[in-house]
């Protein structure tokens, strides 16, 4: 074969090689434009979606309801344990970074098990209670999201002075009734949706939202003596407003199990009730003690009552200038405006401690402590 022969052989491979990467780089041309084509989601208000899987008049596809919806967290089919994502998420995260009360979790321990114990006196039944978790939501948010029918509880806090909020679903209010009235175990409680509560079904509820009351309050007590106190009950959440729809509350869930039946009951506690008590939850604990230790106290004490105070005995006080201040020497004479019937002021640094008239008791010179001096309130000054 000629060099010619195999010159003109080798331009028709490369000629081949050449129109099969043009092909081939046309295609992926029109990959990356369709590309593009996808990533435009969102188009302008007058722009024609495209139904054709084939797009050739260049429109570009728009998103669909349920896109939409994911996009903004206002998907429904989560996983329903009330977390967001997308834009709702990033509202949403600043009620996230409310200062944390570390207190609370130790309290609402405490709680779920003086509520087993009591739930369990109250129906006669093995009772189980377990605490789902302690969040931090926006109250108009939350009574949105409470699901109907429910039983609203609003109790008040008498000595912060503010309100709270139990809240007990469909499932708790027909399981506790089936076994305050004496329902078969192993059966699940049956459930009549569409209609109002009675009032017998009104008056068990009411019954076990006392008991669990009763041991919030034990359970707040180590901490702060509170009694919580039922104000009324309600089945709309309008009439269940006991502060701002913005405002940031405490929500502890809690999951109470009978056997086969149950249900879940939630109590919200605004920030504005605890505001009271909030140095002392802000506070690290370990165990139940809630931040103290009793055998420290008690050294720390007893080495107090140990130590060694000067006490100093005010016989007068008198104002003189400077001058005649540095004019004393040995041997000048301050005349005091004080007589020997006089009562002497004991004090502890700056500090008026006692009164008492001054003597002598085996040659040396005495006070008798006749009268104390209250501490004075700079607080109201």
């Amino acid at each position: 074969m000629s060099d010619a022969d195999e010159l003109e052989e080798m331009s028709e491979e490369e000629r081949a090689m050449m129109e099969e990467w043009e092909s081939m780089s046309g295609g992926s041309d029109d990959s990356d434009d369709s590309g593009d084509k996808s990533n435009e989601n969102i188009v302008e208000p007058d722009a024609v979606p495209s139904f054709d899987g084939d797009d050739d008049e260049g429109n570009t596809r728009i998103l669909n309801q349920n896109e939409i919806d994911s996009l903004l967290g206002f998907d429904d089919e989560g996983d329903g344990n009330g977390e967001t994502s997308g834009v709702m998420a990033l509202v949403n995260s600043a009620l996230v970074n409310y200062e944390r009360l570390p207190m609370l979790d130790i309290v609402f321990d405490r709680l779920v098990r003086l509520m087993s114990t009591s739930l369990r006196n109250l129906t006669s039944d093995n009772v189980e209670v377990s605490l789902d978790q302690v969040s931090t939501v926006r109250f108009g948010d939350y009574m949105n999201s409470i699901p109907l029918p429910a039983m609203l509880s609003v109790f008040k806090a008498e000595e912060w002075d503010n309100s709270g909020l139990l809240v007990v679903d469909s499932a708790l209010i027909y399981s506790i009734v089936d076994v305050l009235l004496g329902g078969r175990k192993g059966t699940p409680a049956i459930r009549v949706e569409g209609r109002p509560y009675t009032t017998i079904e009104t008056r068990l509820v009411e019954r076990m939202v006392h008991v669990i009351l009763t041991d919030q309050s034990s359970a707040f007590d180590p901490l702060s003596p509170v009694s919580f106190t039922l104000d009324r009950m309600e089945t709309n959440p309008r009439f269940a407003a006991i502060t701002q729809s913005g405002n940031a509350c405490v929500l502890a869930r809690l999951r109470i199990d009978m056997g086969d039946r149950g249900g879940r009951c939630e109590i919200l506690i605004p920030y504005a009730t605890l505001e009271p008590i909030r140095e002392l939850l802000l506070q690290m604990f370990m165990g139940e003690k809630f931040g103290r230790d009793s055998i420290w106290e008690n050294h720390l004490t007893k080495e107090l009552y140990q130590t060694d105070v000067e006490l100093s005995a005010v016989l007068g006080e008198l104002t003189v200038s400077l001058d005649d201040l540095l004019n004393m020497k040995v041997g000048s004479q301050i005349m005091l405006n004080a007589t020997t019937e006089d009562l002497v002021e004991l004090r502890c640094g700056d500090v008026p401690m006692f009164k008492g008239p001054l003597g002598q008791k085996q040659g040396n010179i005495a006070v008798m402590i006749d009268k104390y001096i209250p501490p004075e309130n700079k607080e109201n000054e």
